[in-house]
């Protein structure tokens, strides 16, 4: 049993909250009262005690060592608090948050010691995969030791070497359900040249951290290392911006955007669910993406992907998409995620809404604090319309069904022809039901006013269903949105982007300079002397002949295809039938197909010349800015 006081460090004679529960479990621990047990506990000490604003008698304690990060390794201590079980079940996450999908985090722990709180070994066995099971057979504090191979960066769990750690605690620190909700407290061993940043409140020192519970340092990971730090404040608000890795960035630019960005909050919602927010950012060689935490987040980027404007729209509005998630689910989400569990699937049909609302929310912050552009913005939503249109996926899974599988769905050229994804699906139905609620509102109601209302009703620890959503749409709006549900978000999703958009001042068009080409329906990678063919689109001119993706292309009409497909189709037209010669199974082959009918160029999203006064005000209404051809009368 251990006694912890929050908030304080040391007092004048230097007793850390350390030194103090070490008095403390001796007092707990020993067969005397405390009447009877004289402990030397100095007069500030007692002090502190008393004025603590939050005392508990148990506490996790975990201690990393990081001492051979060449070989990405870390040493993991544990102390349990003292349990009357008969064993205690200790486990590894399964997966993280933010990432749905198992990992099998299990698979880096090795040297799994456990002792009991006088130093003896204690018994223990593997009950499944990532669950360890320690006997004892009277009440112990239980000490738990092993090792982590941490060299997973872009998983964004764990990794380990000689410049830094990023610890995510479902990748390195085990937990039992019977602490769970106990306060932890992390200590880490690392080299002294590194700086320690994370999400949670400081501990005694610069490299330890504590929490209120387990969920809370789950969803906190921790920078260490060798890094560029830089703090700054925004309406009362803490932010740290911390770099680790070298590269192309603007320091200066990345602090003055995500300046306005911040700020950005209360255009949607009340208030703020925190008052210090970390923007982790990895400048790396490899990994790609970011996750969405409590209070920070983590950006990971090729370190030459940061200086051209259009790399830097996507690292901005990578840190929109995950500051609004600061909201939208990890202060509110739906059921199936409340509470975690670390070590099952957590199964939803609104990930769309978790996900691609957060992808489509992120232009109109962009747009209203002026960091990005209208141009900017029809750029990014032609692609994302472009992508859903070229998923043959689209016309056999909806929006609710690639949330339930998302754990499940595969990538690749099966995937692409049977699935579609949780942010581009999420994002376009949100803007439909965003358009929809403005258009039969007069601009009075908007989606934005859908995530206030999640917020103010189903604030964590409650959850929210598809029922509740629609019960707030028609609170908003007084209609039942129910066959709109069915429809768009239960059903696949098919919009007409023409009339969808047009309702807003925007047009989806084809440049007048795009051509009509012949194709395959399918595309290929050059690999030297062939190409090989990494998708063919369900239902097309290939995939009718028997074409599939693997399949090395060597010859058209006889004449060897090397470094282009569509180079090589150009000399064809529409509706041609060619014979191709292929390699499968190291066999060649061939096939007769009949060329489809292609453009050079895609559809554009663009912006409508003469708007109406309704659409030039339904687009201030809908991205918060004015209309690009908007007239002043």
């Amino acid at each position: 049993m251990i006694l912890r006081f929050a908030g304080i460090s040391s007092n004048k004679n230097g007793d850390s909250p350390r030194f103090i529960n070490k008095k403390i479990r001796d007092l707990i621990g020993s067969k005397k009262t405390l009447l009877f047990k004289k402990v030397m506990i100095n007069k500030p000490t007692l002090i502190a005690l008393a004025c603590t604003p939050f005392l508990s008698f148990a506490e996790v304690e975990y201690q990393l060592k990081i001492d051979q990060g060449a070989h990405h390794l870390g040493d993991v201590s544990i102390t349990f608090p003292k349990s009357a079980q008969s064993h205690l079940d200790i486990q590894l996450p399964d997966w993280r948050t933010g990432r749905y999908e198992i990992l099998n985090l299990a698979n880096g722990v090795r040297l799994f010691n456990a002792e009991d709180q006088n130093g003896n070994v204690l018994e223990w066995n593997k009950v499944d995969k990532n669950t360890w099971r320690v006997h004892f057979d009277e009440p112990t504090e239980v000490n738990i030791d092993y090792q982590v191979y941490a060299n997973e960066l872009g998983l964004r769990a764990r990794h380990i070497d000689d410049s830094h750690a990023f610890i995510d605690a479902s990748g390195f620190f085990m937990f039992s359900d019977s602490f769970r909700q106990e306060p932890v407290s992390v200590e880490l061993e690392v080299p002294k040249e590194w700086r320690s940043v994370s999400g949670m409140a400081f501990g005694d020192n610069k490299h330890s951290f504590v929490a209120k519970n387990y969920d809370i340092l789950l969803d906190s990971p921790i920078e260490t290392g060798i890094n560029e730090l830089r703090k700054f404040e925004v309406d009362g608000r803490q932010y740290e911006l911390v770099i680790w890795g070298e590269g192309n960035y603007d320091v200066a630019l990345m602090l003055r955007d995500l300046k306005k960005l911040v700020k950005t909050g209360s255009l949607i919602w009340d208030d703020y669910p925190y008052q210090r927010y970390v923007f982790m950012v990895h400048a790396t060689s490899g990994a790609r993406g970011a996750t969405e935490h409590l209070n920070s987040t983590i950006i990971q980027r090729h370190r030459d992907s940061f200086a051209k404007r259009d790399d830097y729209v996507a690292f901005i509005s990578t840190a929109a998409h995950e500051f609004i998630h600061t909201w939208n689910v990890k202060n509110y989400r739906p059921e199936g995620l409340v509470p975690y569990d670390y070590t099952d699937i957590n199964y939803s049909n609104l990930l769309w809404l978790a996900e691609g609302s957060t992808s489509y929310l992120e232009d109109y912050l962009l747009l209203s604090a002026g960091i990005t552009t209208n141009k900017e913005y029809f750029k990014g939503l032609t692609r994302t319309i472009n992508r859903h249109l070229n998923t043959p996926g689209r016309e056999i899974q909806s929006a609710a069904q690639t949330s339930f599988d998302k754990w499940i769905n595969q990538g690749g050229d099966h995937g692409k022809n049977y699935s579609t994804n949780i942010y581009s699906e999420g994002a376009l139905v949100s803007m439909a039901l965003d358009i929809d609620l403005l258009v039969k509102s007069d601009g009075k109601v908007s989606y934005k006013d859908v995530h206030r209302e999640l917020y103010k009703q189903h604030k964590l620890p409650n959850s929210f269903t598809s029922a509740d959503v629609k019960a707030i749409l028609k609170q908003l709006s007084g209609r039942d949105y129910s066959q709109w549900w069915a429809k768009h978000v239960d059903g696949p999703l098919n919009l007409d982007f023409d009339a969808l958009l047009a309702q807003v001042g925007l047009e989806h068009v084809r440049p007048s300079s795009a051509k009509t080409v012949a194709s395959m329906g399918a595309t290929a990678k050059n690999r030297g002397e062939v190409l090989v063919l990494n998708h063919v689109a369900r239902e097309g001119a290939a995939w009718a002949a028997g074409l599939t993706s693997g399949d090395k292309i060597v010859a058209v009409n006889k004449h060897h295809v090397r470094k282009s497909l569509n180079a090589t189709l150009q000399r064809f037209s529409a509706g041609e039938k060619v014979e191709v010669e292929f390699i499968r199974r190291d066999k060649l082959m061939s096939t007769t197909l009949t060329l489809s009918l292609d453009h050079s160029k895609p559809k554009l999203v663009q912006p409508i010349l003469t708007p109406s006064i309704m659409q030039a005000k339904l687009y201030k209404a809908w991205m918060g800015v004015a209309h690009p051809y908007q007239t002043t009368n």
